[in-house]
């Protein structure tokens, strides 16, 4: 066989033809252009992917994180812890209060009043229930706590609730999934909830605190072990030998810059405790009443306000427990209310549940509030 030549397959694959060296060389050289061709064009695809991922990540980043400035004002909702008795079982009652988180945390809802509708509740069972005394299933108290359990981030929910019968069935709530529930690895946002742990501390330093994340982190003073606390991060990465933080206040992570930072939950033992027990010193500037039996939410538009609350009925209505309530001065809706609104007109179902008319009522109010003074 002549050196100078090789034998390479034909077309068909049968029969196999003679080439040159040559030959030979040149089609290598052209299997070797296409495939560098080939992974160039790899090279690129894979390029544009990361670039356009990058892209989407920034902008989930911006439109979740850090996209507001500070947010001054609140919204409250009240509701009357008796809704949950319309439920048929013990599964359904709690889902119902999970209904009521999600729907809270999907607007922003800065606190929520469960009170009780009947006004037989005391200042004493409000006492006894907030020192962990009340024993006895009351609606309101069940409510109360299955709200204040799934605002809480999971890594802190060992240490700040003990077990009780009303947990049965936390485990079919969704989670909240809210800025401050932070996986292990999330340091994005400088804020985090943390609890004070029992453990020694030297002299000139604070206490510790489980933040969720791979080690205890220092605080800036010494506190009672068992307290939540709302911290912030100078520097978070993990890696440093001490992880040190400020202690600052809960409401800091919203003021400053604009996080959802949760909801508190507050039991009233009556409507006007609603409006009476406020926890901020100003008062609710605008008090909505929510009826069928209100004005169109059409035509309506709603004043600047800093401290928002909305009211919410139960089961035969909000007149039901302004007439129970007889420390009340005012018998009239309209007269108790600045805005007393009917916000879902031409209803097509007979009754709309407090839990419908919350997600309801906020949808529609949101668009109208008005908060100029925020700016």
């Amino acid at each position: 066989m002549d050196s100078e030549d090789e034998f390479y397959p034909s077309v068909s694959g049968c029969k196999r033809q003679r080439i040159s060296k040559e030959q030979s060389i040149q089609m290598r050289h052209v299997k070797k252009e296409k495939k560098l061709r080939k992974l160039i064009m790899e090279a690129e695809k894979m390029k544009k992917a990361s670039s356009l991922k990058n892209s989407v990540e920034t902008d989930d980043c911006e439109s979740s994180v850090g996209r507001y400035s500070g947010r001054l004002y609140t919204v409250s909702i009240a509701i009357p812890g008796s809704i949950v008795e319309n439920a048929q079982s013990f599964e359904l009652r709690t889902y119902l209060a999970g209904q009521i988180a999600r729907a809270a945390s999907i607007f922003e809802v800065d606190e929520i009043i469960i009170f009780d509708e009947t006004a037989t509740m005391t200042s004493k069972e409000v006492e006894m229930f907030e020192n962990g005394e009340l024993r006895a299933f009351n609606c309101n108290c069940f409510l109360v706590r299955i709200l204040r359990y799934i605002e809480c981030p999971q890594y802190l929910r060992k240490h700040l609730f003990p077990l009780c019968s009303d947990f049965k069935y936390v485990g079919l709530l969704n989670p909240l999934d809210c800025f401050h529930h932070f996986r292990m690895d999330e340091v994005e946002i400088p804020y985090r909830e943390a609890v004070v742990v029992n453990k020694p501390v030297k002299d000139g330093r604070g206490s510790f605190c489980n933040a969720g994340l791979a080690k205890d982190v220092e605080i800036d003073r010494t506190l009672k072990p068992g307290i939540r606390v709302t911290v912030k991060f100078e520097n978070s990465d993990q890696k440093q030998k001490r992880l040190v933080a400020k202690v600052v206040n809960p409401t800091e992570p919203r003021t400053a810059m604009g996080y959802y930072w949760g909801y508190n939950v507050r039991l009233a033992k009556s409507l006007k405790s609603v409006f009476s027990d406020c926890p901020y010193v100003e008062g609710y500037d605008l008090i909505v009443g929510t009826s069928d039996k209100g004005t169109n939410v059409d035509n309506v538009q709603l004043p600047s306000f800093k401290h928002l609350l909305i009211v919410f009925g139960g089961v035969k209505g909000i007149e039901a427990c302004i007439e129970n309530d007889q420390h009340l001065q005012e018998n009239d809706p309209e007269s108790l209310f600045q805005f007393y609104l009917n916000t879902c007109p031409n209803q097509g179902s007979r009754t709309i549940r407090t839990e419908e008319a919350i997600l309801i009522t906020l949808s529609i109010l949101r668009p109208k509030f008005n908060v100029n003074f925020n700016e």
